[in-house]
């Protein structure tokens, strides 16, 4: 579940958010560790109160999710609506529209068309604070068209769709607006055929000045060619001109295509934070089979990372620091992101660079570091942190309220609770779940290579949506899944 965290950080920036989350780009280490699957620990360990029931791996379950780094707001519990601008989500930091209260509207989607009358593209175009429900079930075929967001103040519950939920191909989704919560969506983006450098480039990212309060949890991201999910926007405009106050918890960010369509060619990547962007909480997530990125914090960002899992990450795990260069004509000297790193595991895979460390950097990088484990595959201690990042004496940037899971918990946590719809999973994210318990698997060029895209047969059921407490009604969806 959501729920909405004020942090204290000092981290630059911006100030209290209604409601908020926090911005978060990180990329994710794959890494996932042995593993059994069952544990209960909280979804991403994080501050407060979300009850989600237990993953598939049983045991029930206190998740906690991470609150916003930055201001947000907040006092959340669940997957709310989104409503107005206060706060009342309970996932991590901050997040997203307030309380589904009010004059909130309740949009049903009852189409499964990637456009027109019933589909999640209309009710995303509708202007005015609104929760959008879910129907049916099934999968959206984006057909190479883009979702963009930028309408404020709405909630996307994926957790109310009948079974199998609702997994969108071909396709992204840009979040350029705020007071923006997504919840148990699956996206299977891939290469769609398109040729090389043909410029589709999908994946999931918030973006720009009004790109903030958002969070997104419980959803699944894979396939991308760009990012898998990130924190975006242009670079020298400062933490006011980009992305921030986003939160991504919970989710599972896998199998970034490596040499697929990509301009640049061979990529594969989980998460970026792009500089400026500040007060980005990314926890309780898994980051499995991604080159890179895993999250990487570039220049000025700020935020925490904390009880992720990062399973087989290739060149980079979790990496900070600007690409210097990229500032040379801006007549600005870049400064180191600053981050807070606590709890997180990570583990080696087929594709990891011998002798990796879990936090690592490019140029500038400094981070405070407290209870990470770092092993290699045989399960031997790998380099938590190379020795040019600057390690903090103190949390730059904290979630208020936020008690993070030990690291050896959150393994078992993680498998048990990432993803969307963790008690309803799809073949995907068992494979990739899989994969980490038994330390197999490695990085794909094309979804081709793994079974294709999903099918799944359309199914539908009426919703009799409450008069009060629909946020309520929204949580009790989710903790049936969670």
């Amino acid at each position: 579940m959501i729920f909405a965290a004020c942090s204290n950080g000092s981290d630059g920036g911006t100030g209290s958010a209604t409601s908020g989350a926090t911005t978060s780009s990180s990329a994710g280490g794959d890494g996932g560790g042995s593993a059994s699957t069952t544990s209960a620990g909280g979804d991403g360990g994080s501050s407060a109160s979300t009850t989600s029931a237990g993953g598939d791996g049983g045991s029930s379950a206190s998740t906690t999710s991470a609150g916003g780094d930055g201001g947000s707001s907040a006092s959340t519990t669940s997957a709310g609506g989104d409503g107005g601008s206060s706060a009342s989500t309970t996932s991590a930091g901050g997040g997203g529209s307030g309380p589904a209260e009010g004059e909130t509207a309740v949009l049903k989607v009852t189409s499964l068309a990637a456009d027109g009358p019933g589909s999640l593209r209309e009710a995303l175009a509708t202007p005015g604070p609104r929760v959008i429900v879910f129907e049916v079930g099934g999968v959206i075929d984006l057909n190479k068209a883009r979702l963009d967001i930028t309408e404020p103040f709405v909630t996307i519950a994926g957790q109310t769709a009948p079974s199998p939920g609702i997994t969108l191909i071909r396709g992204g989704m840009r979040v350029r607006t705020h007071d923006v919560r997504i919840q148990h969506l699956r996206f299977r983006m891939g290469d769609a055929g398109a040729a090389p450098a043909s410029g589709f480039e999908p994946d999931v990212t918030t973006d720009g000045a009004s790109a903030y309060n958002i969070v997104v949890d419980h959803c699944s991201v894979a396939w991308g060619v760009d990012e898998n999910l990130s924190v975006s926007g242009p670079r020298f405009d400062g933490p006011d001109g980009t992305s921030r106050r986003v939160t991504l918890s919970n989710n599972i960010i896998a199998e970034g295509l490596v040499e697929s369509v990509h301009e640049k060619g061979s990529h594969s990547m989980g998460t970026l934070v792009h500089d400026y962007c500040t007060d980005v909480t990314v926890v309780g997530n898994l980051y499995a089979h991604n080159n890179e990125r895993n999250p990487w914090y570039k220049g000025f960002a700020t935020g925490t990372i904390a009880n992720n899992v990062v399973y087989n990450p290739g060149k980079w795990a979790m990496r900070l620091g600007p690409v210097v260069k990229e500032w040379e004509s801006s007549g600005i000297t870049p400064e180191p992101p600053r981050v807070s790193i606590v709890g997180n595991y990570m583990r080696y895979g087929v594709n990891t660079k011998p002798g990796l460390p879990m936090v690592g950097t490019n140029s500038l990088g400094s981070a405070y570091l407290e209870d990470n484990i770092a092993v290699d595959a045989l399960g031997a201690a790998a380099p938590i942190a190379s020795p040019d990042i600057v390690v903090l004496p103190e949390k730059p940037v904290w979630p208020d309220g936020f008690v993070a899971l030990p690291a050896t918990s959150v393994v078992d946590s993680v498998l048990a609770h990432a993803g969307a719809r963790p008690r309803d999973r799809d073949e995907v994210d068992l494979r990739i779940i899989a994969d980490v318990v038994s330390g197999s698997g490695m990085f794909v060029n094309s979804q081709e290579e793994v079974g294709g895209y999903p099918t799944a047969e359309p199914t539908s059921r009426p919703l009799v949506v409450p008069t009060e407490d629909i946020e309520g009604w929204l949580k009790r969806f989710a903790d049936d899944l969670e």
